[in-house]
């Protein structure tokens, strides 16, 4: 038998992505499988009512039809014994910590990307075995322990273990070595590679850029002057090629945003108001917490047929204040969308956030003497809602029966890529 080391490359690292499959629905199933195991189930918006979307469903459900950002009613009409559920953030929560817990038995380079997958680097994880091992082992405790199926891409990086975890769902396991990238991704449409979307797939089009292994051969000084840096980055993906480490979550976040689907479309704007008003409540909240202010305030907009713009903003300077991202937010609103043309989804994200503490905020002369109180009076008001809950203190402007006014909720309000949760690496499976 040959020794393990020898299924390690000599230079070089070994990547796992880690991928649950129809994560809110597999962890419904797992804990009630009586209710819904192996039936079409969807997790979703406005159970009531049958209005917003499907924010994922299952295997069974997909059988009939059923895809995640489809309208409930359609997807009703498509599969009408379809079981709606309500989501549960916080138990969302619980089986990441979970799941991240087992990843990190393997290896410290953990890098979390969303609730539900993450990326492994185990080149230095020898003592568990073969990569393949390693992979098989984490698969089988997932599907153990919490009873999850999960899809695991092994790579030689971060690239190609996120397309082979993607070529075989659920419980699949793919090896993806540079070598094979000719055979099993040259023939595919440049739209099949992550990282591509529709827009750089249309221009790569006009450039008579069809498959990746045209994209692969292209001449990359045209891919430069057409796409700038990222035309570099395009050749070299194409080829199997992706340098970036796996990052450990351990530092602070790069962004934080809430994004709330309505339950109808929009067109009001006080309605728009009390959207932007919720959210910025929560997104401050959340600043707040991690102790880090934000430079940058971005909007999120969709429409009824799912086009999506972001606009942002830089602020003067940074803040931590609900009252300047919710000014901003309409402000940007504002200029960039005319209403009534109809509104499906809004939302807000803080992005270039830095330590409050090593942030250098320079306050005017009108303001130096009401900055402090004002500071003052929002920490009180946040040690009453960690207190007492966070409806414990509100306006009256973010009341309404709209999905915003949930997200105070932790256990029916959350997003995949919203991670606080993981900001320290899980010790417990509490």
């Amino acid at each position: 038998m040959k020794p393990v080391s020898d299924s390690y490359p000599k230079s070089g690292r070994v990547i796992l992505h880690i991928d649950m499959n129809a994560f809110y629905c597999s962890v419904h199933e797992a804990v009630e499988p009586e209710k819904y195991k192996g039936k079409a189930i969807a997790v979703s918006g406005s159970v009531e009512q049958r209005k917003g979307i499907i924010v994922t469903c299952s295997y069974a459900a997909r059988g009939k039809g059923v895809r995640t950002g489809m309208q409930v009613r359609e997807a009703l009409k498509l599969c009408p014994g379809l079981i709606l559920i309500k989501p549960d953030f916080e138990l969302y929560r619980q089986f990441s910590r979970r799941f991240m817990k087992i990843a990190y038995d393997y290896s410290p380079l953990v890098e979390t990307m969303s609730i539900d997958e993450c990326y492994v680097d185990i080149t230095g994880s020898k003592q568990f075995g073969t990569p393949l091992e390693i992979a098989q082992t984490i698969q089988t405790r997932v599907r153990e322990e919490l009873g999850l199926p999960c899809s695991i891409g092994v790579a030689p990086n971060k690239l190609l273990a996120k397309m082979a975890s993607d070529m075989k769902k659920p419980n699949g396991l793919t090896v993806l070595r540079k070598r094979d990238v000719p055979a099993i991704l040259w023939d595919k449409p440049c739209s099949h590679l992550f990282g591509i979307g529709k827009k750089t797939a249309d221009k790569l089009a006009r450039m008579r850029i069809h498959t990746l292994g045209q994209l692969a051969g292209a001449d990359e000084t045209k891919l430069v002057e057409a796409f700038g840096v990222l035309g570099h980055w395009l050749k070299q993906a194409a080829n199997g090629e992706d340098h970036s480490p796996v990052n450990p979550e351990h530092e602070q976040s790069k962004s934080i945003g809430h994004t709330t689907t309505l339950p109808y479309n929009y067109t009001e704007w006080d309605d728009v108001q009390r959207v932007f008003l919720n959210l910025a409540d929560q997104v401050a909240r959340r600043l707040r917490r991690q102790k880090l202010v934000a430079e940058t305030v971005q909007i999120t907009i969709r429409d009824p047929d799912m086009k999506t713009i972001t606009r942002s903003v830089t602020l003067e300077r940074p803040t931590e204040q609900m009252d300047d991202i919710y000014k901003q937010a309409c402000a940007l609103f504002k200029r960039h969308w005319q209403l009534p043309k109809p509104v499906r989804l809004l939302g807000i994200t803080l992005q270039n956030l830095q330590a409050k503490e090593e942030a250098a905020i320079q306050l005017d002369l009108f303001s130096y003497e009401k900055e402090p109180v004002k500071e003052r009076l929002t920490q009180a008001m946040d040690a009453i809602r960690d207190k007492f809950g966070e409806h414990a203190i509100l306006t009256a402007g973010m009341l309404g029966d709209d999905p915003s006014t949930l997200i105070r909720d932790h256990r029916a309000r959350g997003t995949s890529l919203q991670m606080d949760h993981l900001k320290q690496r899980p010790l417990s499976d509490d």
